[in-house]
């Protein structure tokens, strides 16, 4: 279990909680669904119980600001908040500061995510010397003015530090936060987040493709989603037509249909582009080109090769400069 605790001030940017907020929310329960435990307990701290946000709505049943971190895994999340500096002489403010200066970041077991101008709060506490980071761009010359020792990274929707994370405002807080959930709990898993939410899935801090985890999948054809939510669980099982048809309890045919009409793609390609794509993940977490083949279920190195070369990937496996 991960803690996750939205550090709230008044004011705070509601969607740069909010969203986030949700996706984890969404991740659990279908993980649940999946029957698996949820991995996110999600907590709000603040200084008082009650506090406002940017839309005047108003917040109640906050927890006090933790006198102690659990021992296990913690994200401590940092937001925006309205104005075109952050102003950090109010009581809550400082109180939360004297909060953030002591902790002792670490990854895997505590980690920093800020959200918009929630990098310029890390700032002040002192958490971003030697660290990238970026943050919205209103406040960009604010963050390097009060961090002069933090590579300010510019024209980015996220930055990965490890155990910084940084995003560049609002919306990019659920780009980020998809990029952790599939760390955490995949990317088949993060595409089905996405795909709830109807968000758009980044594959990372440098690119800004959508996931091939989410390709094809601009359509609202239940069946089709059902047969492709199951590939993206289980990209490694002997899949044939008749077994997707299976899932879809129609006949083959009519499948291939489907997925001709609907993703514009055949049944067989789309499992390929779901094969790749593990692979791709799994070459970027080191493993060898034939561990990587078996991890996504190819027969072979060599099928493997194939994909790649037939979906255009740049290079080749063994040449990723991952």
């Amino acid at each position: 279990m991960i803690d996750v605790i939205f550090m709230l001030l008044p004011g705070s940017l509601l969607l740069d909680w909010a969203g986030p907020a949700e996706a984890l929310r969404t991740a659990n329960g279908l993980m649940r669904e999946h029957g698996k435990a949820a991995p996110f307990a999600l907590r709000f701290a603040a200084s008082r119980s009650e506090s406002s946000t940017s839309v005047g709505v108003r917040l109640a049943g906050l927890e006090a600001l933790p006198a102690a971190l659990a021992p296990h895994a913690t994200w401590v999340v940092l937001v925006g908040q309205t104005g075109s500096t952050i102003a950090v002489d109010a009581p809550d403010t400082r109180a939360l500061l004297d909060w953030l200066r002591p902790l002792q970041l670490a990854p895997g077991r505590l980690e920093l995510i800020t959200i918009c101008a929630g990098a310029v709060l890390a700032a002040h506490a002192g958490l971003l010397a030697g660290r990238r980071a970026t943050t919205h761009h209103h406040h960009l010359d604010e963050l390097q003015r009060i961090a002069p020792a933090c590579e300010v990274v510019r024209n980015r929707v996220f930055v990965e530090d490890s155990p910084v994370y940084s995003s560049a405002g609002v919306t990019t807080g659920i780009d980020l936060i998809l990029h952790r959930i599939e760390a955490i709990c995949g990317p088949a898993l993060a595409a089905q987040v996405a795909q709830t939410m109807v968000v758009a899935l980044r594959r990372g801090p440098h690119d800004p493709e959508l996931s091939p985890f989410l390709a094809y999948r601009n359509h609202l054809h239940p069946v089709l989603h059902r047969v492709q939510d199951a590939i993206n669980r289980s990209p490694q099982a002997e899949w044939s037509v008749p077994a997707m048809a299976a899932v879809a309890h129609t006949s083959p045919r009519h499948l291939t249909r489907l997925f001709v009409d609907y993703a514009q793609i055949a049944p067989l390609q789309y499992l390929r582009r779901i094969r790749l794509a593990v692979a791709q993940v799994a070459l970027a977490s080191g493993d060898s080109v034939t561990q990587a083949a078996a991890a996504a279920g190819f027969s072979s190195d060599t099928q493997l090769r194939r994909a790649w070369h037939h979906f255009a990937v740049p290079g080749t496996p063994s040449q990723q400069p991952f």
